[in-house]
């Protein structure tokens, strides 16, 4: 089972745009993908669901986690790195088995010049330590504002060119 996490609670975010836009991807190939939102975590993660804890929303999300075999992140750049409630989405994870021995992609996105390049590495980092492996290939969009059109398709060729490829790449991975 695939899961696409949208690495953001922000609503109508361009994040939720681009992992709905590699569902498609993943549909177009015939392989189902979940997805899953950080704007669904409940407002008081932080207080119910860490440490042990587990609130009935968040157990849902646990237990799509823990049958999920392959993860892509998108991770938006915040602040030169990923956002805090990701690294919380994480942390609010059954440890290692959440993660550990499964396979992930990861694509950075932001409105800048360098597509979240700085916060796909930071995250890396986590996915080493909490037993993720990466694929080698790591996606970066930047300029988010102008690849997308209205519907949330990616209109830019160049960034379509490495999706696919990244989602190809993935499929055997």
């Amino acid at each position: 089972m695939i899961s696409i996490i949208a690495g953001t609670n922000r609503h109508d975010s361009k994040t939720l745009l681009i992992a709905k836009f590699y569902q498609h991807l993943l549909t177009q190939r015939g392989v189902e993908a979940n997805l899953i939102s950080l704007t669904d975590l409940p407002d008081n993660m932080i207080k119910s669901d860490l440490y042990g804890r587990r609130s009935e929303q968040f157990q849902k999300i646990q237990d799509l986690v823990s049958a999920t075999q392959k993860f892509v992140f998108v991770i938006p750049e915040y602040n030169g790195s990923f956002p805090g409630v990701l690294k919380t989405f994480i942390d609010g994870c059954k440890f290692p088995e959440s993660f550990s021995g499964k396979k992930t992609a990861l694509v950075g996105l932001a409105d800048g010049t360098y597509g979240n390049i700085r916060g796909v590495e930071h995250f890396t980092g986590i996915c080493n330590y909490i037993g993720l492996t990466v694929l080698p290939m790591r996606i970066h969009i930047p300029r988010i504002n102008t690849v997308l059109d209205a519907e949330g398709h990616v209109t830019c060729q160049t960034t379509l060119k490495f999706m696919n490829d990244q989602a190809d790449k993935f499929l055997t991975f």
